[in-house]
């Protein structure tokens, strides 16, 4: 297989979004410092976007910046008992948690891990997603609905319009609205939480003692407080439900959490443990797909040949959404180029167990090696043009070239995410139901620069003009 892809262009000039230009060399130890703390996208240097592996010290001890797919390969599936989440990744993800609170799918480790992935698996079978489909699309269309109230040619803020119509979805699919009072107070704090553990301290950076204060703390804390707040209100009343009323007790995932077990053993979540996961799906299942729901209807908006291929797809899909990723490849190809540019899962780190060897560099146990999709993605080496926005990429006969380790957008291996199938078709609902009955335009000119914060978010509000299609 050839490592870059070949295809003919649309009649279009393809549009290339806002990036941070790599850095020409590597930064020194407080400029990478000052840089982690601002937007750790804006320390890569040009060498992580040609080479295939660096490997050597740094502030965070040996590290393995890795972009060669087969060597990505041996860390998520070949050897991925050898590589475990590493501390510093831990460390921010649990910012602000108390002690003793359970964790998530996210940062579980080991058996616990296990257990927990056994135990949701039968959550989000293909099946399952499947019938979330009617209520996908029917959240995305009273939002469509209210777009199309306004006067023709009106600015959308599009980042809030994903963040809102991504909670809703979830709210319905898999909370059966239960979630519908928390939703003044969600955005806020959503967006404070990931602002504070986004930003690294350089006190996590350089390992010191949790007992020191860190800056971010005190409002991730704060946050967390909300979300356990808003967490334990719904799991008692529906424990409550589940007792009173169970012929009439929603079928969704919460029902399932609090009834889940685990096939091998028979054993139930704990409380900490359905409380940490609620929260994984409430924080993870959202802002993923409301970022790559962000970014594609910005794309878009600058790329009209797209736009409008994309809407005489959507225009004639099917009725069953089972058949739309291949009854839609346009559509779908402009998803997943989005997400190649702009991943929802930009950095993924781990710690290697015991020494190994990847694309020919010695690893050294404890060290830590990382998978950037955001560098993976955009990498010379494995892309052609790689960043200008060309779904083409995507479309049939040319995607099977791609190398199933060159493209992350939800990770790979043991840990893939869990939520995979479910964010890809809520993403393809909320695409399809607007692209039928809306046109969308750049407000202006500026171009928004994206902030990695655990997922890639704009710098600032990303306003689109909205007119009928």
């Amino acid at each position: 297989m050839s490592a870059t892809h070949a295809f003919d262009p649309p009649p279009e000039r393809p549009f290339t979004p806002f990036a941070p230009a790599p850095r020409a060399r590597p930064a020194g130890a407080l400029a990478q410092l000052w840089l982690l703390s601002r937007n750790p996208i804006e320390t890569w240097s040009r060498a992580h976007y040609e080479k295939p592996i660096l490997s050597g010290p740094s502030l965070f001890g040996h590290v393995t910046i890795v972009n060669d797919p087969a060597a990505i390969r041996r860390v998520f599936i070949d050897n991925a008992a050898n590589y475990e989440k590493d501390a510093l990744q831990l460390r921010v993800l649990r910012a602000g948690a108390k002690p003793g609170a359970g964790d998530g799918l996210l940062v579980a480790g080991g058996e616990a891990w296990r257990r927990a992935r056994r135990t949701l698996a039968p959550l989000f079978t293909p099946r399952r997603v499947a019938a979330f489909a009617p209520l996908m699309q029917m959240k995305a269309q009273a939002r469509v609905d209210a777009w199309m109230r306004r006067r023709p040619g009106s600015i959308v803020e599009i980042d809030r319009e994903m963040g809102r119509v991504a909670y809703e979805i979830l709210s319905a699919t898999l909370f059966s609205d239960a979630l519908v009072e928390e939703r003044a107070g969600f955005e806020r704090e959503m967006g404070r939480l990931l602002e504070s553990i986004g930003r690294i301290d350089p006190l996590d950076v350089l390992n010191a003692p949790d007992w020191l204060p860190r800056l971010n703390r005190r409002e991730a804390q704060e946050s967390r407080v909300w979300f356990e707040g808003a967490v334990e209100r719904l799991v008692a009343a529906r424990r409550a439900q589940m007792e009173a009323e169970p012929a009439r007790t929603p079928d969704d995932l919460l029902s399932a959490l609090l009834r889940a077990s685990d096939p091998d053993t028979g054993a139930g979540l704990t409380s900490p443990e359905v409380a940490a996961n609620l929260f994984t799906f409430i924080a993870a299942g959202h802002e993923t797909t409301a970022r790559a729901l962000t970014w594609t209807f910005h794309i878009l908006a600058r790329a009209p040949y797209w736009q409008e291929r994309a809407r005489e797809e959507a225009r004639g899909a099917p009725e069953d959404p089972a058949q739309w990723p291949e009854a839609l490849p346009c559509v779908r190809a402009v998803l997943e180029e989005s997400m190649r540019l702009f991943p929802p899962v930009p950095h993924m780190s781990r710690a290697a167990v015991a020494a190994d060897e990847l694309a020919g560099a010695p690893i050294p146990a404890g060290s830590t090696v990382v998978v950037s999709p955001w560098l993976l993605h955009r990498h010379k080496t494995l892309w052609e043009r790689p960043s200008a926005f060309m779904p083409e990429r995507f479309l049939p006969g040319a995607r099977e070239r791609i190398d199933r380790f060159a493209y992350l957008p939800f990770g790979a291996g043991p840990r893939v995410c869990i939520g995979a199938t479910f964010a890809m078709q809520e993403a393809m609902s909320v695409l399809v139901v607007a692209l039928r009955s809306v046109r969308f335009a750049p407000a202006h000119r500026h171009e928004p620069r994206p902030v990695l914060r655990i997922t890639l978010r704009p710098d600032d509000r990303l306003p689109l003009i909205v007119t009928p299609a």
